[in-house]
């Protein structure tokens, strides 16, 4: 865990996370705490992550999700040497790699 990051604040934060339910609970308390482009923004990532997973190129990631490479090149640096934050979430909701399509 990054040392920088840990603090009582960000302790509080991810508490408040943690007591969410469902997902309209977790719209109301996003929209609430994030604005609409750190939410999108955080989506992106998440999406990034999924198609960097399936070994999709970054050409392809930026044209199918507007993120630059520079998202794309820091979400793959996240997943190959990063705290296993995304392969954690990922297994969790059963989200297995696919293969990448050549019909894609």
């Amino acid at each position: 865990m990054n040392s920088k990051l840990h603090s009582e604040s960000v302790d509080h934060l991810f508490d408040a996370v943690l007591t969410l339910e469902t997902r309209e609970e977790c719209y109301k308390f996003f929209e609430d705490v994030c604005t609409i482009n750190e939410l999108l923004s955080f989506s992106q990532r998440f999406e990034v992550a999924k198609m960097l997973r399936e070994k999709r190129t970054y050409l392809e990631i930026a044209e199918r999700t507007g993120a630059s490479t520079a998202t794309i090149s820091r979400v793959n640096r996240s997943l190959n040497f990063g705290s296993d934050g995304y392969e954690l979430v990922f297994q969790r909701i059963g989200m297995e790699p696919e293969e990448k399509k050549e019909t894609d």
